[in-house]
């Protein structure tokens, strides 16, 4: 009867050895991992992960959706980001830096002045993806007066994102730049069939990057920048005086 025992322990290890260290093959009778499928054709159906049980499945046939996982190593569809406007108003002139201005008595005249709009600071423990998507509201004016550009010359606003790493204090790199040219030849001195204004509205400027993020601390700056040429031209551009929105995710 002992015999019979120790016999029965052994077996009973030696089985459990043998899944701790070949896991479960579906298919395989060799498994390589904890869980292995041996079918060259085969899938995984979940059925909370279905269009029926799951609000994040968006249905359709031949239609799919990225799937991730969660700090919990639960597989999921929900989108997690670091922030995601969602509809809602992103930005306020009032709540950041929205304004930058060219005047003609400022120095040096070089008809080029920048802003920072504002800035996310992220701290990371590994190596990480950050991604970026956003689109921003732009109106160019005279002066903060809101007085209409009638002069001959066009501006260029650009809006880009900039990163300072833990080993530098600041790079010259523009992330997801975009720009957009204002221009408005309306003065009825040197051109009296002009009408005495012009079309107002927001024109937008649109972008997306994606920066490497070592372990540490990281700065991302978000920047705005008004061009008159080669010389200081009268300009006011305002940022976010529209409907705005960002998202920003950590992979």
């Amino acid at each position: 009867m002992k015999s019979k025992i120790i016999f029965l322990i052994f077996f009973f290890i030696g089985i459990t050895s043998n899944a701790q260290v070949s896991g479960v093959g579906i298919n395989k009778d060799n498994p390589q991992q904890t869980l292995h499928l041996g079918s060259q054709t085969g899938t995984i159906r979940v059925d909370g992960l279905n269009s029926t049980n799951n609000s994040f499945n968006g249905g359709g046939v031949d239609k799919t959706y990225p799937l991730y996982v969660d700090h919990n190593g639960d597989l999921t569809l929900k989108v997690s980001a670091y922030q995601n406007s969602d509809g809602s108003d992103a930005y306020t002139t009032a709540a950041v830096n929205g304004t930058v201005s060219i005047t003609t008595a400022q120095l040096p005249n070089d008809g080029y002045e920048t802003v920072e709009i504002t800035s996310y600071t992220f701290t990371v423990a590994r190596n990480t993806t950050l991604e970026i998507k956003y689109s921003l509201s732009v109106e160019v004016f005279q002066d903060n007066l809101l007085t209409i550009v009638k002069d001959p010359y066009a501006r260029n606003i650009t809006n880009f994102f900039t990163l300072n790493t833990p080993t530098l204090t600041s790079t010259t790199r523009r992330y997801a730049p975009s720009s957009k040219c204002y221009f408005n030849r309306n003065d009825i001195a040197t051109n009296p069939a002009a009408a005495p204004d012009a079309a107002t509205g927001y024109i937008y400027n649109s972008g997306t990057t994606y920066m490497y993020l070592t372990p540490g601390t990281h700065t991302v700056r978000f920047y705005g920048t008004v061009c008159s040429g080669s010389a200081n031209r009268n300009t006011f551009v305002r940022f976010a005086g529209g409907p705005d929105s960002i998202f920003i995710r950590l992979y």
